[in-house]
Parts: structure tokens; C-alpha cells; sequence
């Protein structure tokens, strides 16, 4: 057997039951049939000439082959999606093309636009390409590779791999259902708001999530979670819901005040800044440029 008898497909297949130890549900996560999928063990099996799990009417468990093989189906895949996204950015950076990534949209009195016209003033000849990234990852595709720069929300998860220009400093507001009987004051104070339920962040960010809870402001009161939010349409859902309130940044109070949800002046928490981030190892000269481009807006570097 050489090295190109096994194919990523059968890796990723191996690795989908032996993390589920089921293989309907690994089908399901690789959008195949089960029998496909138990067609494709067999043939690795085969391939390996040893099982690599035990099947039986308790469940799927991995043999002692099939243990070996986890660690180094893994470092392989990993390897090959390192590689890949090393080729995009070869082939990416080559072309001249430089990806944006955001997870709401900068808007904030055309702040994108005057970023993007200061930047191609200097680079004619590079494009720029957008990225929209699930509130799921707070780096907005830095972490993992599918941007090159993002506008992020401060404080940044793993904040040392990262530099950053803030574009903008803005005061955090209370967004809740125009129903809620704090809505009719014209301004709030956060001890105000204590014991009500708040929508939180996934906590696959937890600064930012701790942030938009305020907890520094708590005293060490625990927050109230009512659920939590991954993008602006399930938080405005959320309020409207009567799930919780949420602190909204300024410039951001316009995509939940549709119809049903007001915003108001919250006294008691510091403001929010957002930012354009780039990776610390990343020395790319279109990088630096877009960086610069964003510090003429910039109110602070780090």
C-alpha cells in the first residue's frame, strides 16, 4: 500500500463515525447515504487490511487499529486544510485580491466606503473581495484563515496573534421590546437592569460574550441569560420574542429598531469599540495598506 491508495474522503469519512460512533448520524454530517458511508469504511478497512471498528447491537466503538489511526487521520486532514488555505492565499495574494471579513456591516457613516477609496486610491490594481462571517467566530475569519483583515468587536479572542486599528468608539445602548416597562424612560441606568434576562453571545467568544453582558458592570452579579444570538435577525426575533434585552452599539441600534424594538441610553457601562484586525504574523504588503487605509479613520492603534 502506498500513501495515494487512501483518499481525504475516505480520512474524513473514518473520522466522522469515529467522533460520532454512529453511522447515521456521521452520514447525516457528511450529507451522504449510511449505506454509502458504510460502503466507504469497508473500503478503507480493506485498504488497511484490519477493522477499524467494532459494530454490534450496543453500537459502533473503534478497534484498536481504528485508535491508532484517529491521531494521524486527523493531523493529516488538518495538514491538507492548511495547505489549501495556504494555496488561496498564494493564489489570492498573486491576483492581487484581498478578503474582507465582517460578521454585521461596518456601515457607520460610510466608514467602508471611505476605507475602500482610500486603499484603492494607493492599489489600483488590487481587489478587494467581502466576507461575511457568522457571529460564531469573533475574528470574523482571521483565526481560521478565510480573511485576510476583518472589522471585529474588542475585546478579540486570542488577542496576542492579532494587531488592530479601532475605527470606531461608540456608546452601548439597551435594546429591548417597546412593550417592556422600561422603555418608557428616556434613559436607564445599568443597575437598572440587573436582574433582566439578557441575550447573549455564543460562547465560542467568551470576552465578547462577557462584554455585551456587562459583566464588569455587575459587581459580580451573575447575568440573567433569556438566550442566545448569532446574527442581528435572530436577536431582533429574541427581543421581540420577550426572550431578554441586549446592549447594542450605537451605530448597530438600526438593525433591531424595526418595528417593535426601541434602544435607550444606558448609564453605567463603557463604550464599545470596533475594529479593523489583521494577523501579527501576517507581513503582506496589500495587509498593511488596507491597515493604513483603516487608520485614517482610526481613533486608536495597537
Amino acid at each position: 500500500m502506498t500513501i495515494t491508495d487512501v483518499h481525504g474522503r475516505d480520512l474524513r469519512s473514518f473520522l466522522a463515525v469515529a467522533e460520532e460512533l454512529h453511522f447515521t448520524r456521521a452520514a447525516e454530517r457528511l450529507y451522504v447515504s449510511q449505506p454509502a458511508l458504510s460502503k466507504q469504511i469497508r473500503a478503507l478497512e480493506r485498504l488497511l487490511g484490519a477493522p477499524l471498528f467494532d459494530r454490534d447491537r450496543q453500537g459502533v466503538a473503534l478497534t484498536p487499529v481504528g485508535t491508532a489511526l484517529l491521531p494521524h487521520a486527523r493531523a493529516v486532514l488538518a495538514a491538507w486544510e492548511a495547505g489549501h488555505e495556504a494555496v488561496r492565499r498564494a493564489r489570492e495574494a498573486a491576483d492581487g485580491t484581498l478578503v474582507v471579513g465582517m460578521s454585521t456591516s461596518p456601515g457607520r457613516g460610510g466608514l467602508l466606503p471611505a476605507i475602500r477609496s482610500r486603499f484603492t486610491e494607493a492599489h489600483p490594481e488590487a481587489r478587494l473581495k467581502l466576507r461575511h462571517v457568522g457571529w460564531e467566530d469573533p475574528t470574523a475569519g482571521l483565526a481560521d484563515g478565510v480573511s485576510d483583515v476583518a472589522f471585529v468587536w474588542l475585546p478579540l479572542i486570542g488577542a496576542d496573534r492579532f494587531r488592530w486599528v479601532v475605527v470606531a468608539a461608540e456608546p452601548r445602548l439597551v435594546a429591548l421590546p417597546e412593550s417592556h416597562p422600561l422603555a418608557t424612560r428616556e434613559r436607564l441606568d445599568f443597575a437598572d437592569l440587573l436582574d433582566e434576562p439578557f441575550l447573549a453571545l455564543p460562547d465560542s467568544g467568551p470576552e465578547l460574550r462577557d462584554h455585551w453582558l456587562a459583566l464588569d458592570a455587575r459587581g459580580g452579579r451573575p447575568p440573567v441569560i433569556g438566550g442566545e444570538i448569532a446574527s442581528a435577525d435572530e436577536t431582533y426575533e429574541a427581543l421581540v420574542g420577550g426572550l431578554g434585552i441586549c446592549l447594542v452599539a450605537a451605530g448597530n441600534a438600526p438593525l433591531l429598531t424595526r418595528g417593535g424594538v426601541v434602544t435607550r441610553p444606558v448609564d453605567g457601562v463603557t463604550p464599545s469599540r470596533f475594529a479593523l484586525a489583521w494577523r501579527a504574523d501576517d507581513t503582506r504588503p496589500l495587509v498593511h495598506a488596507y491597515a493604513r487605509a483603516a487608520a485614517g479613520r482610526g481613533v486608536q492603534e495597537r
